[in-house]
């Protein structure tokens, strides 16, 4: 190693020392100077929510601390930030780990050619991802749009996961003068909101590692089915980690299987690894359907009849209001603690799209605000899934009844309980739709329709067929 070669490492949503293998080739390569750009102008639309702010912070703070409080911060248009801090340390280098959002890939090309027209190198690594999205094709070259081919056929037939890599033995950091204070950045919302996250998310290297240990010791063994039930700590809860790259998915997929010998079945390894690879198939679509955050990758759809003027009713699905328990318990769960658990976004997302016909990019972007793992691959899939409009996307007449789900996934109503305490004294036999409640009940436990908990916004068999009539009428516009 040339201690006198100068390289910019630039931190991206790889915030970690371990298996970072960016900061590991720049620091084989000389001292490095560690920076860190809040790039809202090229993010576009698609800057960081408020949820995401706040964990971006923290995850920022962990990592300094990682680096001896040597990372650096600046903020505006990485294309002129790093090419001017490039040429105030006379770096020889600059090294990064690859982001794939269109606008990123779009902008680091754009560096890429900027630096390499000043005899700079620049070398870019994944770290973020199992599979490399162009390197997954069908024998004809095109993209998968189904995920089991893409991943049983596609992905797990090819190259397995590179094993993890190690933390640099010696990372020697340059200072550099210019840089703002993280506080600067003004990541952290200006109300108290994200106090609530504060006592649920422990936003450091040790936290990540605690969190996937207590899943692989309490969840991984039963994770198959294990996972449907929201009150249950059965799922790892690993997202927002990994959205920021505090882990990454090589460290999860190896640390689950390590894990096979021990106490998990195979079914279970199974389901969980799978997991994993629909977060790659997100990533996969955003890839190589550039589009997906904002059209319809079923053009058909783009016929389909939205309820228009829907402020009203996307307030009340947003404070979690509906009049039904299970939607409003997931709702309140997003607001309260930046997540939610995978089943309820099935379950609102179903519930904005097909009972109340309001436009998926709607709910799209009440999520990018308010989730910690806002990750515009796997939010802008999921929403286009449940929507029916997406690549494997659920069949349209596939609309879950939250009432049903409710019962089956939540059946002693302590999720409903946990969020919605206005129903908590409600027998187990009413929660799920306290409606149907005889009044004495409803009075002996202090529940009052319409007064202490809504009345149901639209009656659910009727907004089913409605949405179904929908679709019907949209498949003859779009075959006539």
């Amino acid at each position: 190693m040339d201690k006198s070669r100068v390289s910019v490492l630039w931190f991206r949503q790889d915030l970690r020392i371990a298996d970072n293998p960016a900061l590991i080739e720049a620091c084989k390569d000389g001292s490095i100077v560690p920076i860190y750009i809040l790039d809202d102008k090229s993010a576009g639309d698609w800057k960081y929510g408020a949820a995401s702010r706040w964990f971006l912070f923290e995850a920022l703070t962990d990592l300094n601390k990682l680096l001896n409080n040597q990372l650096l911060f600046f903020e505006g248009d990485a294309s002129k930030v790093l090419i001017d801090i490039v040429k105030e340390v006379g770096a020889e280098g600059v090294y990064w780990n690859r982001c794939y959002e269109p606008w990123a890939i779009e902008r680091d090309s754009r560096i890429k050619k900027s630096l390499k027209a000043l005899n700079i190198s620049v070398q870019s690594f994944n770290s973020s991802l199992l599979w490399e999205p162009w390197a997954v094709l069908k024998k004809d070259g095109t993209p998968y749009k189904v995920f089991t081919p893409f991943y049983r056929k596609g992905c797990l037939v090819s190259s397995a996961p590179r094993m993890p890599l190690e933390i640099p033995s010696n990372i020697n950091c340059v200072a550099f003068e210019g840089s703002k204070s993280l506080s600067e950045l003004g990541l952290r919302p200006k109300n108290n909101w994200y106090k609530k996250f504060e006592n649920i998310w422990d936003v450091s290297s040790d936290g990540v590692a605690a969190k996937l240990r207590g899943f692989l010791d309490e969840g991984l063994d039963v994770y198959r089915e294990g996972r449907n039930f929201p009150s249950k700590k059965y799922v790892s809860a690993l997202s927002p980690y990994l959205r920021f790259g505090m882990i990454s998915p090589n460290m999860v997929w190896y640390a689950a299987i390590s894990e096979k010998t021990s106490k998990s079945e195979d079914r279970n390894l199974d389901t969980f690894l799978s997991e994993l690879g629909w977060r790659e198939f997100s990533y996969y679509l955003l890839y190589h359907f550039p589009q997906l955050p904002s059209q319809n990758l079923q053009s058909k759809f783009d016929a389909f009849p939205w309820h228009k003027d829907t402020d009203d009713m996307l307030e009340i699905w947003e404070k979690g209001l509906t009049g039904y328990p299970l939607v409003d318990a997931g709702m309140r769960e997003l607001y309260q603690t930046g997540y939610m658990h995978n089943r309820l976004r099935m379950v609102v997302g179903s519930f904005l799209v097909k009972n109340l016909l309001i436009d998926w990019r709607e709910g799209e972007k009440w999520f990018w605000d308010c989730l910690v793992d806002a990750d515009l691959a796997s939010n802008s899939a999921g929403w286009q899934w449940i929507a029916g409009c997406g690549a494997d996307a659920a069949p349209y007449f596939r609309i879950f009844n939250p009432i049903t789900q409710s019962e089956k996934f939540d059946s002693e109503g302590e999720y409903i309980r946990k969020y919605v305490p206005e129903l908590s004294k409600l027998p187990s036999k009413y929660i799920h739709a306290p409606w149907q409640a005889p009044e004495e009940i409803l009075k002996h436990n202090n529940v009052e329709l319409g007064v202490t908990y809504p009345l149901p916004i639209v009656d659910i068999k009727e907004s089913r067929q409605a949405a179904l009539e929908a679709f019907s009428r949209t498949k003859l516009q779009v075959q006539a």
